[in-house]
């Protein structure tokens, strides 16, 4: 085949309308050999001849979208000092845009015999790997433009391409379960109704269910496995997996940005599929295993793992650095999708051993000019030294809370002398957050997310159910938080089944009400149960698709979730922009309406209390210029099992106080009554009620 000395740059396959470019980074590579398929999978061999800067390259005039192909490198093998080159073996492009096909499991992916690991593996994998696939990079985007909803504005709405649509009845059976399903008009509706600015999907980088799972019967449905940083997933196409997945991604995000929503991706740059010293050779491992991975000084042949999949990815090394960047840019760039939550964020820090909050990695994002401008979640945990790092991220970055998602569980729960703390998650985390030079805004709270309970579940479990999972139980965390308000999982008895309800109500007036930006998991607003597993990781099935049949059931739950999203868009009160300064902006009342005193918030034994928000001393401008006014609330937390008597404040502080929110009611609306200065307010056990001011 007639080849071209072409470029080295960009990296992967690039098709310019007339042929299509080739270019594959590998420092030890002594020799690369891009392997064309046909339609019959018939393999033909084209040596990349030109490099430059240790980037093999070659440009193929006759090569046009939808061709598939691979890579062989040939270099040393002694995986004792750390070199893995093993041209059997059928490698993806690190940057490959699309992938055909997924991987059938055989001993011909390892790169060493299983019967003696110290022994080389010269059988050719090619049969049993997926193809790269040379995409078209053109699309009408028309005119779309990201919403770039203002950070305090913003609602967060967890959820999984395939399991939000799978079992949804308005979208067309061949859709469900796609990135064409979530941009379906009923799920974009649905999502509208609810108050979302922004869907958090979980990976959709290509990714590989690994070996051991699909030996259970069981696969990767989270897809934190990443193969591939530039390919959307093709399981989640509707139209086809010859490039079709990427123009299908680009339509689901132009119509979710046409709704005023904005999409943000759960990225995994941790770690890779390749798992460590035992796992495949798929990509990365055998093109330049050194410069991808993290090894062990003392011992090569082993991965440093910071993760708990087998390996870290070497962000220390300038081009796994640069395909972390260029990943993300042309996410943004090409796909137009709005941020990105990183996975186990701390292990991008790690230059040695600790985490290093300016290190090499952050300061490349800083200074981007198209990465830095995005939305940056940071998950602040990894399974190294060091691993808990919420508030301790660079200024540019917002972060889940997890300290709030565990406050906010005990206090619901009962818990002892967890007021003073609840008290500081609801107003922003200022200690977190605040000796930083960050706002509310950096606290993404949470309750619940993917890994753990469900919000039914948390309120009906004390314990977690995995056997499906099949670990025997060793798998998920024990610290769940929960209480199941008296019986394990599925109650018939009516009074155990109102205070699981009025609970999930309780959480969810706490999430959306609090200083911060609110993450919601899908399902959440119409009772989505996973029968207790709170590690659903390998269950792609009705253990962890949304049941969407619930939501008729649910209704009351359904149109509280919508009400707190009104109240909440409505009153900036509860979206401040910056922290509480001062009793002109927030005061702490006991039951009897007097201030809190130091000794009120030491009280163990304290379960109740009232937070006046002043709306009326918001002082700042919004983002758009306009005034900002508001009215005062007030909100009155019993977590108690007993119902408390409130005193309202007196009438220097407000008057004519309306019930805007009860979670006692199904649907969570207050009575109609209007109270007056010192007016006395009954509180039912376990429950908050929500007070306007109409003065």
């Amino acid at each position: 085949m007639h080849i071209w000395p072409g470029a080295p740059y960009p990296l992967g396959a690039t098709w310019d309308g007339w042929g299509t470019n080739f270019a594959l980074f590998s420092e030890i590579a002594e020799r690369v050999e891009l392997c064309l398929f046909d339609e019959a999978g018939t393999e033909s061999r084209v040596p990349l001849t030109e490099v430059d800067g240790f980037v093999w390259h070659g440009y193929l005039p006759a090569v046009s979208p939808g061709q598939r192909y691979g890579y062989r490198v040939h270099g040393p093998y002694d995986p004792r000092r750390g070199h893995r080159c093993c041209p059997a073996k059928l490698l993806l492009d690190p940057y490959g845009k699309a992938v055909e096909g997924d991987v059938a499991w055989d001993e011909a992916l390892f790169d060493y015999r299983w019967a003696d690991p110290r022994k080389p593996n010269t059988v050719d994998s090619a049969r049993f790997m997926p193809k790269n696939i040379v995409i078209n990079p053109f699309f009408d985007w028309a005119n779309d433009r990201p919403p770039r909803t203002p950070y305090h504005e913003t609602v967060i709405y967890e959820a999984h391409v395939r399991g939000l649509t799978l079992r949804h009845p308005e979208v067309p059976l061949h859709q469900r379960g796609s990135y064409a399903g979530v941009a379906h008009p009923a799920v974009i509706d649905h999502l509208r109704r609810i108050g979302v600015t922004a869907v958090e999907l979980l990976p959709v980088h290509q990714f590989v269910p690994e070996q051991a799972l699909v030996s259970r019967g069981l696969t990767d449905y989270w897809g934190y496995n990443t193969i591939g940083f530039l390919a959307p997933h093709n399981r989640y196409c509707s139209a086809g997996q010859r490039g079709e997945q990427v123009g299908e991604f680009k339509a689901m995000v132009k119509a979710l940005h046409q709704a005023g929503i904005e999409v943000i991706l759960d990225v995994v740059y941790n770690h890779t599929a390749e798992g460590d010293h035992r796992g495949p050779t798929l990509s990365f491992r055998g093109i330049d295993n050194g410069a991808y991975y993290r090894l062990d000084d003392r011992d090569p042949w082993r991965y440093i793992d910071y993760t708990g999949c087998g390996n870290s990815l070497n962000v220390r090394h300038p081009h796994s650095l640069q395909l972390i960047m260029d990943s993300l840019r042309y996410w943004i760039l090409e796909m137009h999708v709005d941020g990105f939550r990183f996975d186990l964020a701390s292990a991008l820090a790690r230059e040695l051993h600790d985490v290093d909050r300016l290190s090499t990695f952050f300061d490349l994002v800083q200074q981007d000019p198209v990465v830095s401008q995005v939305k940056l979640i940071a998950e602040p945990w990894d399974v190294g030294e060091g691993v808990y790092q919420v508030g301790n991220f660079p200024p540019l970055w917002t972060e889940w809370n997890g300290k709030y998602r565990d406050t906010v569980r005990d206090f619901w729960r009962g818990e002892p002398s967890t007021l003073a703390e609840f008290a500081s998650r609801i107003t922003g985390s200022s200690d977190l957050y605040a000796t930083s030079g960050r706002r509310p805004v950096a606290s993404i709270n949470f309750v619940t997310c993917h890994d753990g309970f469900t919000l039914a579940d948390l309120v009906s479990y004390n314990d977690k159910h995995n056997e499906a999972n099949g670990e025997d139980g060793r798998d998920g965390s024990n610290d769940n938080r929960s209480w199941n308000c008296g019986a394990e999982g599925p109650a018939a008895e009516p009074g155990i089944a109102e205070l699981r309800a009025r609970q999930q109500r309780n959480f969810l007036v706490t999430l959306f009400l609090s200083q911060g930006i609110p993450m919601l998991l899908s399902g959440d607003e119409i009772g989505r149960t996973q029968g207790g597993n709170n590690n659903a990781y390998c269950q792609d099935n009705e253990v962890s698709w949304v049941d969407w049949s619930k939501a008729a059931a649910e209704r009351d739950l359904l149109a509280f979730t919508q009400t707190l999203a009104r109240l909440r868009r409505q009153h900036p009160v509860f979206r401040r922009r910056r922290f509480f300064k001062g009793p002109a902006d927030i005061s702490w009342l006991t039951p009897a309406g007097e201030p809190m005193t130091e000794a009120d918030w030491r009280a163990s034994y304290a379960k109740s209390m009232a937070v006046l928000l002043n709306g009326a001393a918001i002082t700042e401008p919004d983002p758009r210029g306009d005034p900002v006014t508001d009215m005062k609330f007030l909100l009155m937390f019993n977590a108690g099992a007993e119902p408390i008597t409130f005193t309202l404040p007196g009438a220097g502080l407000g008057s004519d106080w309306e019930a805007v929110i009860d979670t006692m009611t199904p649907h969570g609306a207050g009575e109609a009554e209007v109270y007056g200065p010192k007016s006395k307010v009954e509180v039912a056990g376990r429950a908050v009620v929500v007070l306007r001011s109409r003065s």
